[in-house]
C-alpha cells in the first residue's frame, strides 16, 4: 500500500513539474509577443508588403492582422534628396526639411504607427495614465524592397524639431490640459519626460514612440469632476422632469374632471326634466308627482 502511494506521488510531482513547465513557456511567449521590438518588427514586415510597386511620396495604408486588433499602421516610400528639401507631414507627425536618413540611402521607408487600445499592452509609465494613445514612426533602408533584412536607419534633426500632433479627439478639452500633462517618449525601455511644445503638440529631434500622459491622480480628480458634473446633470433633468411629470399630471386631471361633468351634464339633459321649486330662499329640484288612480279590482261596488 506505501509503495503505490509512493508511485501516485511521484506521478504528481511530475504532472505538477510538466504544468508548471508549460504555464512558464506560454507566459514568456507572450511577453515575447507582447514586446515593442516584436511588435515594430512585425509592422515594419507588414508595411513592407504593402509597398508593392510603390509610387514614391504616396502613403499606403498596412493591412493589421486579427492578432493586432486597434492598431492602425501605414507606410511611404520617399527619395532622400527631395525629403531633404521638404520633409513630410504624414499621420499627424511633421518631419522638417533638412533631415537626413543615417546610414545614408538613396531611398528609405517611413513605418507610421498608431497603436490605439493596444497602447498599454506594449508600454507603461508607472504612477502615470496614458490620456492618448502610443503614436511612433521609424525609418528603415527600402533601396531594394525584396531583400530579405531590412537595415533600420536614424531620422534626426539639429534644427527645427520634429512634432507629433495629436488629434484634439484623444485628449480633453483645451481647459482640461494644464502643466501636470506631459509629453513622454519611448526609448528601449527608458522614459523621457518633456513639456507640450503647444496644446496637443509633442516635440522631439530623433524617431521613436510617443504619447502625452497624466499623473493618476490628476487623472482620479478628474473622473471626480466629471462624475458630479454628471451628477449635477442628472439632478437637473430629473428635477425637470419632475416639474414637467406634475404639470402634465395636472392638465390630465382637469381634462378628466372636465370629462367627467360634460358627461354627467349630457346624463342629465337626456333624463326627465326636473322642476324647480323654492324653498325658503333656495331654489330646490323638483319632480311632478304622478299617482296611478285607484281602480277596484272586480269591478263591483259594495252595498
Amino acid at each position: 500500500m506505501l509503495f503505490k502511494v509512493f508511485i501516485m506521488s511521484k506521478w504528481w510531482v511530475i504532472i505538477v513539474i510538466f504544468f508548471y513547465l508549460f504555464v512558464s513557456s506560454r507566459a514568456e511567449n507572450m511577453n515575447e509577443s507582447s514586446s515593442p521590438g516584436s511588435l515594430d518588427a512585425e509592422l515594419q514586415n507588414l508595411a513592407f508588403e504593402a509597398l508593392n510597386r510603390p509610387l514614391t511620396g504616396k502613403l499606403y495604408k498596412v493591412a493589421i492582422p486579427a492578432s493586432l486588433s486597434g492598431i492602425e499602421a501605414s507606410v511611404v516610400r520617399l527619395r532622400s534628396g527631395s525629403f531633404w528639401f521638404r520633409g513630410v507631414n504624414y499621420s499627424h507627425i511633421e518631419i522638417p526639411s533638412r533631415v537626413v536618413p543615417t546610414p545614408f540611402v538613396q531611398r528609405f521607408a517611413i513605418v507610421y504607427q498608431n497603436l490605439g487600445s493596444q497602447s498599454s499592452s506594449y508600454y507603461k509609465v508607472p504612477g502615470y495614465s496614458m490620456s492618448t494613445p502610443v503614436l511612433g514612426f521609424a525609418a528603415y533602408d527600402a533601396t531594394n524592397l525584396s531583400s530579405k533584412g531590412v537595415a533600420k536607419l536614424n531620422l534626426t534633426t539639429t534644427r527645427n524639431r520634429i512634432l507629433i500632433r495629436f488629434p484634439r479627439a484623444m485628449l480633453p478639452s483645451p481647459e482640461g490640459l494644464n502643466s501636470s500633462f506631459k509629453c513622454v517618449s519611448f526609448d528601449a525601455g527608458m522614459l523621457h519626460f518633456s513639456e507640450m511644445a503647444m496644446p496637443n503638440v509633442c516635440a522631439t529631434r530623433s524617431q521613436g514612440h510617443f504619447c502625452i500622459v497624466a499623473p493618476i491622480r490628476e487623472v482620479k480628480k478628474r473622473k471626480d469632476q466629471r462624475l458630479w458634473k454628471w451628477l449635477g446633470i442628472g439632478f437637473a433633468f430629473g428635477f425637470a422632469g419632475l416639474v414637467i411629470g406634475g404639470l402634465v399630471g395636472g392638465i390630465i386631471f382637469k381634462f378628466m374632471k372636465r370629462r367627467r361633468i360634460k358627461e354627467m351634464e349630457k346624463q342629465a339633459e337626456e333624463s326627465e326634466a326636473l322642476g324647480t321649486v323654492w324653498i325658503g330662499t333656495s331654489k330646490m329640484p323638483s319632480a311632478r308627482v304622478i299617482r296611478t288612480q285607484p281602480v277596484l279590482e272586480h269591478g263591483e261596488v259594495p252595498q
